[in-house]
């Protein structure tokens, strides 16, 4: 094979089997369509919105691709474990985790309630825990395998003016999971890395621009050097590139995609 051929697959994902939580909308779903776009199969994890998943999985099997729904809750133990002897029944290996499954409950520490707090936890910070314990003992058994976690600049930078100390708590503690799950798990072929997105066009970032659009405007868009929000397209080449051999040499990374807003 010439380098130039050679070149041309490095980000080839055909008959690689992917896991994406969160996966029936906004960033999960462009992530799940980005990897089938590139060759590989996606299992898509929702909690609730199983219709929509199911389109999405539609649209990956329209392209030729193999995809289906599964419904379960990242933060519940007995749940993942069904949701990863699903996958493994149906394809018999894991390549890529793409934990992307995420809540935020807004509000003033002073008035937070300890349950709300614990919840954000528990899907933000323990589903990214179980589902990579559970996917990462079979990639050690495979000795290969890519595990990509959406973090946030909520994990280096306090957001203003909305109050969500937790969701900012959670994903900084995502990122050191990221880093330590990289360093125990490169002997066995293993790379964990980490995705941290700035402000990104969502259904949720719409219902604020309803509510607060000088905020969106103002705060958000301005924050950034490059005056914008970004789209959850933005999201997909370093996604697909963490997925792939092209970052072969690249673990225990959190990759800021945030139009430059944490530089100043």
């Amino acid at each position: 094979m010439s380098a130039i051929e050679k070149y041309r697959r490095i980000f080839d994902l055909t008959g690689k089997k992917a896991i994406v939580t969160g996966g029936s909308r906004g960033i999960g779903q462009a992530l799940a369509e980005g990897l089938a776009a590139h060759g590989a199969d996606v299992a898509i994890v929702v909690k609730s919105t199983v219709e929509r998943g199911e389109k999405v999985a539609a649209t990956i099997k329209a392209a030729g691709r193999d995809a289906f729904v599964i419904k379960a809750d990242v933060s519940d133990e007995a749940d993942v474990k069904r949701m990863i002897a699903e996958v493994m029944k149906r394809w018999g290996r894991i390549d890529i985790l793409v934990n992307n499954a995420g809540i935020i409950y807004p509000g003033n520490s002073e008035d937070y309630s300890l349950e709300d707090f614990r919840k954000t936890m528990a899907t933000n910070l323990d589903g990214v825990f179980l589902v990579s314990r559970e996917a990462g003992k079979h990639m050690i058994q495979q000795k290969s395998g890519s595990i990509i976690t959406i973090g946030s600049m909520s994990g280096y930078i306090v957001n203003w003016p909305f109050r969500h100390t937790a969701y900012n708590v959670s994903k900084a503690g995502v990122h050191m999971l990221t880093k330590g799950l990289a360093t125990e798990w490169a002997e066995h072929g293993i790379r964990v890395n980490a995705i941290a997105p700035g402000y990104i066009r969502t259904e949720l970032t719409d219902e604020v621009m309803k509510e607060h659009p000088d905020v969106v405007n103002n705060e958000w868009a301005k924050a950034a050097v490059q005056n914008r929000i970004g789209s959850v397209d933005e999201l997909v080449g370093a996604t697909v590139y963490l997925a792939s051999d092209s970052s072969s040499f690249t673990t225990g990374e959190v990759i800021v995609i945030d139009g430059g807003l944490t530089l100043r």
